[in-house]
């Protein structure tokens, strides 16, 4: 089976490594109500639609105690909606200082492409980050042939499908069983899942990881492979069909897919 199209996530997947920008726009938003959120409480939502991201970090118990203990009730939608334009300002204060590419993209996108491919991307930002991250990417070779975000679909993004298939009108592809998803997120995970087409997990950079490039180059090969061991388990409980440790990755699946009679 000839893979024709694959779909990868921004932050994370092609750009900012380890998906520092979002995580670091969080934590300051939420530094503004009077709560400090643990890295981990913030990338587990990792890759939603903003919004659904902050609604979903202030659900988590320990978030909704301190908010309960501060204000002495219960947030409301109003509060998401605050504490969502306090992020989306951080956000777009920081965001051109996080999108160089990630190791092998370039590369990567150009092999396939020369195998025929069509290259297509959702993401968790608005538009208007776009804006930023498009341009920028583009300027250091990374330029796919469509991109959307929720802002497209109603604002109904990961794990929602439907950015995927606003791709697939773009960009001409008929098979759902013949695109790829890729991302460093469980809801990448779910949301080509959710597509019905393979779900590729990336490592190495991603926000499952959590880590700086610094960070990952300093560790030794046994700490490497135990980081990737726990990132691949968190992929494949989500549904993921692959696990690769960088997106080079990618090219070994689309020749094993080609292989397949």
């Amino acid at each position: 089976m000839k893979i024709e199209g694959i779909i990868f996530d921004w932050a994370g997947t092609t750009v900012d490594f380890g998906s520092f920008a979002p995580v670091q726009a969080f934590i300051e938003a939420f530094k503004e109500f009077g709560i400090t959120p643990t890295v981990e409480e913030v990338r587990k939502p990792m890759g939603m639609l903003k919004i659904d991201h902050i609604r979903t970090m202030l659900s988590m118990e320990r978030i909704q105690d301190l908010w309960v203990d501060r204000y002495g009730k219960m947030w409301t939608e109003e509060d998401v909606q605050k504490v969502y334009e306090c992020s989306e300002n951080k956000i777009m204060e920081i965001l051109k200082d996080f999108t160089d590419l990630k190791p092998y993209v370039k590369e990567t996108v150009d092999e396939l492409r020369a195998m025929g491919l069509k290259i297509g991307s959702t993401t968790g930002y608005t538009d208007e980050m776009m804006s930023v991250v498009v341009p920028a990417a583009k300027e250091k070779g990374y330029d796919p042939d469509f991109w959307c975000s929720p802002d497209s679909t109603g604002k109904r993004g990961r794990p929602y499908p439907y950015m995927i298939f606003k791709n697939m009108e773009a960009l001409g592809l008929l098979d759902v069983r013949k695109v790829i998803k890729a991302g460093d997120t469980v809801a990448d995970i779910k949301e080509g899942k959710n597509a019905g087409m393979i779900s590729v997990g990336i490592v190495e950079g991603s926000s499952v990881m959590g880590l700086s490039q610094k960070e990952y180059e300093r560790m030794s090969d046994a700490e490497k492979e135990a980081a990737f061991a726990k990132a691949e388990k968190v992929y494949l409980d989500a549904g993921a069909d692959y696990v690769v440790r960088d997106v080079r990755g990618i090219l070994n699946i689309v020749r094993e897919k080609e292989s397949c009679k």
